[in-house]
């Protein structure tokens, strides 16, 4: 059996006012390549959402300086509810999407104009000692900004893409089990337990955490590696108190981070895997699923061990070049070869300008 985690693709949002957020995303975080935009009937989504079939917009929106995607999504057969308590960091589930930069001090200049309140007035330290800083959307999500020096491109916007994503969990070393062991996310960054200084505003920031940033020690290096760059998982876990279900009497789109979306190769294979250590499929397509005309992936869902949903997507088709009718069909391709460099910088005349 083999299997390939190429790294995070996506990470899932949901909002209640798509084209706000679109746009929102597009001005301050530059998320301004879509792949698709679609409205469809989610029934893969049935055990997520109280054994119902919703009906939902979702589109796929890309960063082509570099970063991995933001999979907007917006129910449009109910109105989402947002969280039913407030939440704190260490509370179970997706808390908080990372976002790079280039440069943190120009970002977060660029957030404030765009923000005001909704972005921290200070710079802090995380835990490596790098400055950071937190913003949210419209809808109360959460990010991390943090500064990379790895870049596909340089389009002159102050954001990139997605880097990767902080997740609460009631027990590190269970999680271990799933996201390092299976997932590969298996080299630690840094271990540490206390208070932290960058979380010392956040809701319940002044109380003590067990914080464990892992990445890959073996990143794919196949597909769109060369644009998502490296990725990192972020585990929480409350020393104080027990962490409550970041979507606790609530459904997949309701308003909130969703889900994590990793690229994968050999889903087959790693479904036998997934089954044998207890994280089996919850739901499965079987086979390609339709995204919009022009997009069709294999999509499971699993649960950690704190049921926070993360997504395995096997691409089978995508837009490169829509305009001029240009596709890829992934399946045809050596998992771990890059795409040519003329196929991944045709990527940039997808982008929509505000």
């Amino acid at each position: 059996m083999s299997y390939v985690i190429q790294g995070i693709q996506h990470v899932g949002i949901a909002v209640s006012d798509m084209d706000k957020s679109l746009k929102l995303y597009r001005k301050l975080f530059g998320l301004n390549v879509p792949f698709f935009d679609a409205v469809a009937a989610a029934p893969l989504m049935d055990s997520h959402c109280g054994g119902e079939t919703i009906t939902k917009r979702a589109s796929m929106v890309l960063n082509h300086q570099g970063g991995c995607s933001v999979e907007v999504i917006s129910p449009t057969s109910f109105s989402p509810r947002g969280p039913v308590f407030d939440i704190a960091q260490g509370d179970l589930g997706l808390g908080c999407t990372t976002v790079k930069t280039p440069d943190i001090r120009k970002m977060h200049e660029h957030s404030r104009e765009m923000m005001g309140d909704s972005c921290d007035e200070e710079l802090a330290l995380d835990p490596l000692g790098r400055l950071t800083f937190y913003l949210r959307d419209y809808d109360n999500n959460l990010f991390q900004i943090l500064e990379s020096d790895k870049w596909f491109a340089n389009h002159g916007h102050p954001s990139g893409g997605i880097m990767g994503c902080t997740i609460g969990v009631s027990n590190i070393e269970d999680s271990f089990k799933l996201y390092c062991d299976i997932l590969g996310y298996d080299k630690v960054l840094f271990d540490q337990s206390g208070m932290f200084e960058d979380w010392g505003h956040l809701p319940g920031g002044k109380e003590n955490y067990r914080r464990v940033l892992l990445t890959q020690s073996n990143p794919g290096k196949g597909g769109f590696a060369a644009v998502m760059g490296e990725t990192t998982i972020e585990l929480v876990q409350a020393l104080d108190r027990k962490g409550r279900f970041i979507f606790e009497d609530r459904i997949w789109a309701d308003t909130g981070i969703a889900h994590l979306g990793f690229d994968v190769r050999g889903m087959n294979d790693l479904g036998k895997v997934l089954d044998e250590k207890g994280f089996g499929f919850r739901c499965n397509t079987d086979d390609a699923l339709s995204m919009g005309d022009h997009t069709s992936v294999h999509c499971t869902y699993i649960d950690d061990p704190d049921e926070c949903w993360l997504e395995l997507i096997e691409v089978h088709k995508i837009p490169i070049l829509e305009k001029l009718g240009l596709f890829l069909n992934v399946q045809m391709r050596d998992p771990q070869k890059p795409l040519p460099k003329w196929m991944l910088w045709a990527l940039k005349f997808n982008r929509i300008n505000d």
